[in-house]
């Protein structure tokens, strides 16, 4: 009897193990470098959009584009939300707003079963989030090189 359920819905099993894996490694590279959205708002906001886009497909094969656009819409809404402006007019949060955004359409991917490229989008959040920080280290140790002579 398990075992018939797990086989009648081994395709959203299989995503949403794809997604926990992916989700987990982008909201960790957040969470390790002390950024706001880490681990367990990336599960959710990649799982909730895979969630959406699987039941999109389920819904209207025919018509997936529908709910996927609503879910584009819902992101920037939340996205927005987190975006603050101080009084000196520093803008505070874009990043996380973005990888919000960007975690949602890996969701997406996943939902959709595009699993190759929802990996390529990891990847890419990964680097983009490390490449920064990497060059900027590398550019503080050259100063400090020039200083100590």
């Amino acid at each position: 009897m398990i075992q018939e359920v797990f086989l009648a819905h081994k395709d959203i099993l299989i995503k949403f193990g794809v997604t926990f894996i992916i989700a987990f490694i982008i909201g960790l590279e957040r969470e390790l470098r002390g950024k706001p959205y880490g681990v367990r708002t990336s599960l959710l906001v990649t799982g909730g959009a895979m969630i959406f886009t699987y039941l999109s497909l389920m819904m209207d094969p025919n018509e997936p584009a529908r709910i996927a656009a609503q879910i584009v819409t819902g992101i920037g809404f939340l996205g927005a939300g987190i975006i603050l402006v101080d009084k000196s007019n520093h803008i505070a949060n874009l990043t996380t707003a973005a990888s919000i955004w960007f975690s949602a359409s890996v969701g997406m991917l996943i939902g959709f079963g595009e699993f190759f490229i929802a990996v390529v989008g990891m990847i890419f959040a990964v680097i983009s989030g490390r490449l920064p920080s990497l060059w900027m280290e590398k550019e503080i140790k050259k100063t400090e090189r020039k200083v100590l002579k």
